[in-house]
């Protein structure tokens, strides 16, 4: 719920802005796109089976839930490495160098990256890498136990691992060690704090907001890519399934993070958040009178 309750304010708020948005924020919107979908595709499939206590449906249907999973967890990875490099070159680029990252141009890199996901998350579907349950048994993903029991699998995980994990981690983190240095060393120039221009004050909450949402991401994901990791080299009934089950939830949970930065670092989509409510209250309000018929503002808002 609050997956896309929140996303859908920050696509609203999107469209609403069409015009004003800057290159860089589509890929805000991407995201946005990334986990609703994720929220929408797995998430009631998923709770059904656990209200159930076991996974509802066959084979088809865990290869179904695994693919979207894939699909836009990897999409949601290189959006935000995509993001920390965009980013790392608005802040050690001049002025006129950063205006050259047009909508254009990030939208060339969006469709690069859904192909990029969607040519991994289709890879098992053609024979190399397969997909299977959860050890828990409601959910299903990348099996990882076929690590070791088939060349195909091994040579897969291997190559997901280092290609979709451990390469876009490794450069988002070191786009924001950049940006942080630089940062402080422009500050380091400017002697009294008050002088320091809104321009870079802006820069600085624009990048700590990227900051915290890929630390948001990596940490979510990194229980369950840990217990992952160990059912690579040890059998999962090694593992108790509730050590299983929570990193899993947990990774889900990085879809409701999102908007709750967006709201506390742009106060221009907490203004458009608050619209949004008024309005909500507004249709409310007035589908809900009782006098509708004696009210004609009521009555042409029905209409």
């Amino acid at each position: 719920i609050l997956t896309i309750l929140g996303n859908s304010a920050v696509l609203a708020t999107a469209v609403k802005r069409s015009s004003l948005l800057k290159s860089p924020e589509l890929l805000t919107v991407n995201l946005a796109v990334a986990d609703i979908g994720m929220a929408l595709s797995m998430y009631p499939l998923a709770i059904a089976s656990a209200w159930n206590h076991a996974w509802l449906g066959g084979d088809a249907s865990c290869v179904y839930y695994a693919l979207m999973g894939f699909l836009f967890g990897v999409c949601s990875m290189m959006t935000l490495c995509a993001m920390a490099v965009i980013r790392f070159l608005v802040t050690n680029s001049s002025k006129s160098n950063s205006n050259k990252i047009t909508k254009n141009t990030v939208c060339i890199l969006i469709a690069f990256i859904w192909l990029y996901s969607l040519l991994w998350a289709i890879l098992p579907l053609v024979g190399w890498g397969y997909y299977g349950p959860e050890p828990f048994g409601i959910s299903c993903t990348i099996a990882w136990s076929k690590f070791h029991n088939s060349s195909n699998g091994f040579s897969f995980i291997l190559s997901m691992f280092l290609l979709c994990t451990v390469l876009p981690a490794l450069t988002i983190v070191a786009c924001y060690l950049g940006i942080a240095w630089k940062v402080h060393k422009a500050y380091q120039e400017i002697q009294n704090i008050d002088r320091i221009p809104n321009a870079a004050k802006l820069e600085k909450k624009l990048t700590l907001m990227a900051v915290l949402i890929s630390v948001g991401f990596l940490s979510s994901w990194t229980p369950y890519a840990a217990a992952s990791f160990w059912s690579i080299f040890n059998s999962s009934d090694s593992l108790q399934p509730v050590v299983t089950l929570l990193p899993c939830l947990f990774a889900k949970s990085s879809t409701a993070y999102n908007p709750f930065i967006y709201y506390i670092f742009s106060k221009t989509f907490r203004c458009e958040v608050k619209k949004l409510q008024c309005c909500c209250g507004w249709r409310v309000h007035y589908f809900s009178s009782d006098n509708s018929a004696e009210n004609p503002v009521s009555t042409m808002w029905s209409g």
